[in-house]
């Protein structure tokens, strides 16, 4: 995420890091008796990860009765020589009987980079949830699993996978090879996407139709994982679904001359105020604002200072998009980073908006201090339940019983992240690579029109400017009334389904 105010606080806000964690790594027997060799005083050993576990479940999903078998394991990463080096934590849900061919299976990955994937498996689509993410949601509230009324389960098998330093998947090296083995972009992809292949092979479905899912940073990786499967590894995905993707960098770098952060956050902005005044958000209520973000308003911002009346004719659209002061969308020039936006929606009401959605809100505890003191709302709301849910989940009713702490959001490992990576990565070469590649590739983008921390105008964008590549319905962009976390909304999280549905031809 960006800055709540700068650029330097997106590694929070596109991980959901707020929570401190620490390195879960350890060592096998032959870096063990390296490292004892070396006179490394500072290893921490882990117990062995138990074996996969299984149990069988239900769903009541579309008015059709779903049996399935949940399983939770683990999957080896190794280095060049062989060596394991890590341990990757996964969960899956697949149908039960007989094995039909054509059945899809679909890898999740969530952002961060330190996010594990519980949020789409137990918020979005996995067979069961809990509520987080909308207004009113508290970390205290009662941690209890119910049907999924936005399941994907019914029309294709699901594998949640958790990366390194999230949720119980750790390193088995130093820190400093953990960091170069896997908190680097490239390496992310290419241990993520061999993940893949090996769950393929352990459970004898490479023959599937494939899909891949990523939310946020996932949303980054899910086309670089696509991408890489196809080009490196010799699988051809049939779909890549992106949800609240952060795709390219360079569509949100405030940089003093660039017009184009403005407006990408734009159209995002005046969603929520137009939720606020009771407006529907669709196409035809956010149309008059994406056409003047892309014409009148890049050209006003691009004249800058030389021509009075620009500034003017800014300030004043401005103003009535984003219902904020005119004094101070003056002072700002008609600049309004997301930062100044969330700090002044609600001051005069001793509330924080958050990022995510700005109509989601909580009690400022420094209400008269000039900077946000606080967290966001909706990433302070969501640690408590979906860390309790998904550990009970995992060790009590699966049986997976393990040892150690469970990262929902890590904080560490967005510390430790590549330095920069935040100024510099795009995954829309590696979309466009992919559907150049196949002529069959379906891929589908979502976005909720509240979300400045990946607002949705970027990705509007970034398909216009895509070649038509034979059928331009291939790639797609559905947008739908809420956050980051859109499936929080019934509505949303219906409509969401819809659209997947339609793009996996399932009835």
């Amino acid at each position: 995420m960006r800055n709540l105010m700068t650029a330097a606080a997106a590694v929070l806000v596109l991980s959901f890091g707020v929570g401190a964690s620490t390195h879960a790594w350890a060592a096998d027997e032959p870096a063990k008796a390296d490292a004892a060799k070396a006179g490394d005083k500072d290893k921490v050993e882990l117990p062995p990860f138990p074996a996969d576990a299984s149990v069988k479940q239900v769903i009541h999903v579309a008015g059709k009765t779903v049996n399935y078998t949940a399983t939770v394991g683990s999957l080896p990463v190794r280095d060049e020589k062989g060596k394991k080096i890590a341990e990757v934590v996964f969960t899956a849900y697949v149908l039960d009987g007989p094995r039909d061919p054509g059945r899809p299976v679909t890898f999740a990955f969530n952002g961060g980079p330190g996010a594990a994937s519980v949020y789409l498996n137990m918020g979005a689509i996995g067979p069961k949830r809990i509520q987080f993410g909308a207004q009113g949601d508290s970390p205290s509230d009662p941690v209890r699993l119910v049907d999924n009324p936005g399941a994907w389960l019914d029309f294709t098998d699901l594998v949640f996978i958790d990366p390194v330093g999230t949720g119980y998947s750790r390193s088995l090296v130093d820190p400093d090879q953990t960091k170069k083995q896997f908190f680097q972009v490239k390496e992310d992809v290419a241990y993520l996407s061999r993940i893949v292949f090996d769950w393929l092979v352990k459970n004898g479905r490479m023959a599937s139709p494939k899909y891949v899912v990523g939310e946020s940073y996932g949303g980054y990786r899910a086309p670089a994982i696509g991408h890489y499967l196809q080009r490196e590894l010799g699988v051809g995905p049939s779909g890549v679904i992106m949800v609240s993707p952060f795709l390219d960098a360079r569509t949100q770098s405030f940089e003093d001359i660039s017009p184009l952060p403005y407006i990408v956050t734009l159209p995002s902005e005046a969603a929520a105020n137009y939720e606020r005044q009771g407006k529907p958000l669709n196409a035809q209520t956010l149309g008059e604002v994406e056409d003047y973000a892309r014409s009148e308003f890049a050209v006003d911002l691009l004249k800058g200072r030389s021509d009075p009346a620009a500034v003017a004719r800014i300030v004043d659209r401005v103003t009535r998009y984003t219902g904020l002061d005119p004094q101070l969308v003056k002072h700002m020039g008609g600049r309004i980073d997301p930062g100044v936006f969330l700090r002044e929606l609600y001051r005069d009401q001793g509330k924080l908006a958050s990022i995510y959605d700005s109509n989601v809100t909580t009690w400022d505890p420094y209400p008269w201090s000039q900077d946000q003191r606080a967290g966001d709302p909706i990433l302070d709301a969501i640690i408590a339940p979906t860390t309790s849910a998904m550990v009970d989940f995992m060790t009590r009713t699966v049986g997976w019983k393990v040892e150690g702490r469970y990262n929902a959001l890590s904080n560490a490992v967005n510390r430790d992240w590549e330095k920069g990576w935040f100024q510099q990565i795009e995954s829309v070469s590696d979309l466009r690579k992919a559907v150049a590649a196949d002529p069959k590739l379906k891929v589908l983008i979502v976005h909720g029109y509240d979300d400045l921390s990946c607002p949705f105008f970027a990705s509007q964008l970034i398909v216009d400017q895509m070649p038509p590549m034979g059928d331009p319905g291939r790639v797609r962009l559905s947008l739908y009334p809420g956050g980051h976390m859109f499936y929080s909304r019934p509505d949303s999280q219906a409509a969401f389904r819809r659209d997947v549905m339609s793009m996996y031809g399932a009835r």
